[in-house]
């Protein structure tokens, strides 16, 4: 890598800064409530099924929203990007939302703080949902380089992990009365800072980290049913990422790991009260908060340096090994180190019990991208989303489970925050979950990963194929032999051209949609009409019904139809089209399959001959690609012609490669060029003026025959071709301006494409799949 590439790699340090802040955020809201949640038990007399109900329902209902926040923000078009909106708004809606919720009374009824608090609750949730998905996503955004992001999710963390060293000391706080008179009215006050202070820190990512405008990317559009759909596809994904066994393995492990020691990690508050101090919370003073501030100190400045060493050095699976094991050891000695009359002595065990959660999300988190990797080996996709949405998913849900068994726990002990004295065995029972659940846990994570086996060698191995995959695919700029300057000619173009195109780069975005719609429904010419479905490929079997559903979409917007192939299914689309008063041009596929053409050819004297032809194409590009001669050709075209008499009869080829073939041309009935200003590489602004050069290059070799452009269009994503960028406003743009001029030079177009089909991809990059006015999915893409 060259110094120059290295320095444009680099994320300013007040960027990864403001992004800390907002991990500070992140992590302080739920620090703080965790520390809160005691006084519903404590103070307000929740019983253990109530404080399970408010810790398991809202966090159902985090994870259920995520996927959806995650798509609506992943598909917004807007001048601020896809995210800072979100970050900003949600920032609000959490703030506003933690401060009224913690409004409670202990003169109200318990019922009534029950439901008052799940109800706010349910809306804080909303709003952390909303600021959280579009957030984290930012992190990922903010560098394409591995080690610049690792630095920005370390600048973050260590940001991060001082909420779960200052939300403890809440404890000293509430429960001291010289500051306040009781724990409920500390917990109203305290709720107005955190809302007001943790808000604004949240509102910084979306203030201060540039974003660009995604107002002309090709997004999804944000419908209920593309919501829908979008859950279906989540759902499916999900079901294909958990079928690797190194990613099921690292979240079972990260679900039984994460949810004994969270289910019980409340209970710390009680112990110390109740065992070591007796029930005084004021006594316990400062032991309370330092059993968790401590314990982030550990983590912050031993667990993981220790264990990112240990990972250099040995490997994840044996640094996760180790530090798992060290954990048991800390969640064992705290039956012993938890003694009345020496509170602390428990301080002992935090070094060793801190490498359970502390080395965690270290160690899984790297592993999960190895796993990335070799799902996209796999299946060709990248895929970081849906994993870390199966990921996270395990982590929220398995919060929202040890919210409701620590509530179950409390109960089944017959622990009582109302009562002065807690019941026989109580607070024994307490102690014996607190530690034998997480050892449990990392027990049986322990096992689940005992043959884990992405080592550093597989993994490097995995990511040389992969970057030699990139490589090939980066090296193809253009598909076949389309090169960029291919115009043959300079001709005179009429000045109206010129004004067209000047006249469309004038219309603001609002006036461009509006002038395309009026544009597409008043119609064009023709349309390249494009069959396949998503997940399908050439060679699969296409039924009527999804032609008929494509085409009925079509059919108001043009005359004419054009198709490429006459098997497979594709023999269908003349007679369907045909069927809804269209005309049709229709292709046979050729190429160096002598036998696979004979069957083509005998389709398509079928079709004609049925009356479902008024122009026959036999083969598209075959001397572009080079997989047959001018006399082939020629001799396939009088083949045609001696079958269909009254039927014009014409190949389909580059305006410059027929150019280079008169011979070709002179067969023809009609002559059919593609002419493509994108993949030579010209801007959206002259497309036009192009356009009209490359159609009076092929008019003057005609030799009067009438000329009609087969192919054009615009793609609206993927990478650029020299000065020509795909985007939506250039599709357009190019269409308006494609319109108007066919219409004034009385030129017949057929316009490439109908819909987005993905199988192109595989021959002309992501471009190549994306160069339909409506999706895969049949809707239009500007709204």
């Amino acid at each position: 890598m060259s110094q120059s590439k290295t320095i444009k790699k680099k994320v300013p340090y007040r960027h990864k800064i403001a992004f800390g802040m907002g991990m500070l955020a992140n992590q302080m809201f739920p620090a703080t409530l965790g520390i809160f949640m005691v006084v519903l038990v404590q103070n307000l007399g929740f019983p253990g099924w109530m404080w399970g109900i408010v810790y398991f329902l809202p966090r159902v209902l985090d994870a259920v929203t995520d996927p959806i926040v995650g798509f609506i923000s992943d598909n917004t078009r807007s001048r601020f990007g896809r995210r800072r909106q979100y970050v900003i708004s949600g920032a609000v809606i959490m703030g506003v939302a933690f401060t009224i919720m913690w409004q409670l009374y202990a003169e109200n009824t318990v019922n009534y703080n029950f439901g008052y608090f799940l109800f706010w609750s349910f809306a804080f949730y909303i709003g952390l949902t909303i600021f959280s998905v579009p957030y984290v996503a930012m992190g990922y955004e903010m560098s394409d380089d591995f080690h610049e992001r690792t630095e920005i999710m370390a600048i973050a963390q260590w940001i991060g992990q001082w909420a779960w060293v200052i939300a403890p000391w809440f404890w000293v706080i509430m429960y001291d009365p010289a500051w306040f008179p009781s724990a409920e009215a500390a917990t109203r006050e305290l709720a107005i800072y955190v809302g007001i202070i943790f808000a604004l820190c949240a509102m910084i990512p979306g203030l201060f980290i540039p974003s660009k405008s995604t107002v002309n990317e090709d997004y999804e559009s944000l419908t209920l049913n593309n919501i829908k759909r979008s859950l279906k596809q989540i759902i499916r994904g999900f079901k294909e990422a958990l079928s690797l066994t190194p990613f099921r393995k690292l979240c079972i492990s990260t679900f039984f790991i994460f949810n004994a020691f969270n289910t019980v990690a409340g209970f710390s508050f009680f112990i110390i009260v109740w065992y070591l101090f007796g029930g005084d919370a004021g006594e316990a003073g400062i032991w309370t908060p330092l059993f968790g501030s401590a314990g982030a100190l550990v983590t912050t400045f031993l667990v993981i340096p220790i264990v990112a060493r240990m990972s250099r050095k040995l490997g994840k699976k044996n640094a996760f090994m180790i530090a798992q094991t060290i954990a048991l050891f800390g969640y064992a000695s705290l039956w012993f180190l938890f003694v009345p009359g020496k509170p602390w002595m428990f301080l002992l065990a935090l070094p060793f019990h801190s490498f359970g959660i502390g080395s965690l999300f270290v160690l899984m988190m790297s592993m999960t991208a190895d796993v990335i990797d070799i799902d996209e080996l796999n299946y060709g996709k990248r895929r970081e989303g849906i994993f870390g949405a199966i990921y996270w998913y395990m982590v929220k849900f398995g919060f929202a489970i040890a919210g409701g068994l620590s509530g179950v726990i409390l109960t089944v002990v017959g622990f009582d925050g109302n009562l002065s004295v807690q019941p026989e065995g109580a607070i024994t029972g307490l102690r014996l979950f607190f530690s034998a659940l997480p050892m449990f846990g990392t027990l049986v994570a322990l096992w689940v990963m005992r043959d884990y086996d992405v080592t550093e060698e597989k993994a490097n191995e995995v990511r040389e194929i992969l970057d030699a995959r990139k490589a090939e695919k980066d090296a193809v700029a253009v598909p076949y032999s389309y090169q960029k300057d291919r115009l043959l000619s300079i001709t005179s173009v009429d000045s109206e051209v010129e004004a067209i195109a000047a006249e469309i780069d004038q219309l603001s975005i609002k006036k461009l949609r509006k002038s395309f719609k009026e544009s597409l429904n008043s119609g064009i010419h023709g349309f390249c009409f494009s069959p396949y479905l998503e997940g399908q490929n050439l060679g699969d079997q296409l039924s009527r019904e999804q032609i008929e559903k494509r085409m009925k979409i079509v059919a108001p917007h043009t005359k004419w139809v054009r198709s490429f192939s006459c098997t497979d299914g594709n023999e269908l689309i003349p007679e369907i089209a045909k069927g809804m008063g269209l005309k049709t041009l229709v292709g046979a596929w050729i190429d160096d399959n002598l036998e696979a053409n004979k069957t083509e050819i005998e389709n398509l004297i079928k079709v004609a001959k049925a009356g479902h032809a008024d122009i026959v194409a036999i083969g598209n590009e075959c001397l572009l690609r080079g997989e047959l001669s001018e006399d082939q050709i020629i001799a396939y075209i009088n083949q045609v012609k001696e079958a269909l008499p009254g039927v014009p009869v014409s190949y389909v080829d580059t305006y410059y490669q027929l150019h280079q073939s008169p011979e070709v041309i002179e067969a023809c009935d009609v002559v059919l060029a593609n002419c493509y200003p994108f993949w030579e590489g010209y801007d959206a602004e002259n497309s036009s003026v192009y356009l009209a050069k490359m159609y009076e290059v092929i008019k003057e070799v005609s030799d009067n025959k009438k000329v009609i452009i087969a192919e054009t269009g615009w793609p609206t994503y993927g990478k650029n071709v020299d000065q020509a960028e795909p985007s939506i406003e250039n599709m357009m743009k190019y269409f308006i301006r494609l319109k108007k001029w066919s219409e004034m030079e009385e030129v017949e177009v057929f316009y490439f494409s109908s819909f987005d089909e993905s199988w192109k991809a595989r021959h002309e990059g992501d471009v190549g799949a994306r160069w339909g006015l409506w999706n895969k999915n049949e809707q239009l893409k500007v709204n």
